[in-house]
């Protein structure tokens, strides 16, 4: 039989032996262990690359954030839309305006006349030389006068004026040309004397409770607390803070 191509090529077998020595040469190499020093260059090297990989995302997130001035800064809008229109006042608005005003007005007047101060038109001269005939007079209600203030006071529904000498609880005595309060002599800014001719009201008087004693600065007229008693303080109107001359103006 012919020899097929490339026997001749093939090894003999007594040179399988030397193979076997290869393999298990290569075993041995495969089979020592990793030398030290090639695993610690391995892990020195990993902090870096990870150092490195953080600060350039670190730097890349950076970049992208915007600042914080830029985050708070608002968005500037335009004038057309920051503009309000605003609807033109007709004359019919002006009106209803000005009577709104007016109206408050009018209350605030009432609330003071009524509850806050009085304004009065003296007639007579029981009060003379303080106030006169035909004086304006103007009282304050909401304070609580006391002796020797001038107040204004109604008597059977008439408007009078007069000063207070003793309040609740006094014991008064008029005498020829002299008065008593308590047992003391009182000082009075006041041009005539006091007398109790025509007094109608025995003496001492002690002043009732919720009352006051009034007598006119005008003394020679007897139409006062000597006349009709102490007068209620539910009938006094207020103290006389101004008095606005009329004659002569």
């Amino acid at each position: 039989m012919n020899d097929l191509p490339g026997e001749d090529k093939l090894l003999p077998t007594e040179e399988l032996p030397e193979t076997e020595e290869v393999t298990s040469e290569v075993s041995d190499v495969e089979e020592t262990p990793a030398e030290e020093p090639v695993t610690d260059t391995v892990t020195e090297s990993e902090p870096v690359v990870v150092s490195e990989g953080s600060s350039a995302e670190k730097a890349a997130e950076e970049t992208e954030k915007p600042s914080s001035d830029e985050e708070k800064k608002p968005e500037k809008k335009s004038p057309a839309k920051t503009k309000k229109k605003r609807k033109k006042k007709t004359a019919k608005d002006f009106a209803i305006e000005f009577f709104i005003k007016i109206a408050i007005t009018a209350a605030a007047v009432v609330i003071l006349l009524v509850f806050v101060v009085g304004i009065h038109v003296n007639h007579g001269n029981a009060s003379y030389p303080m106030i006169k005939d035909g004086d304006l007079v103007i009282t304050y209600k909401l304070g609580k006068p006391g002796s020797g203030e001038e107040i204004a006071y109604k008597h059977d529904g008439e408007l009078k004026f007069g000063r207070i000498v003793a309040k609740e609880g006094d014991e008064v005595r008029i005498t020829d040309q002299c008065i008593t309060v308590n047992g003391y002599n009182i000082v009075e800014d006041v041009v005539y004397p006091t007398t109790a001719e025509g007094s109608a009201i025995s003496y001492p008087y002690i002043v009732p409770q919720g009352t006051v004693f009034v007598l006119n600065d005008y003394r020679s007229d007897p139409g006062d607390s000597r006349t009709y008693g102490a007068i209620p303080m539910s009938d006094v109107e207020g103290e006389v803070i101004l008095v606005l001359r009329r004659r002569g103006i």
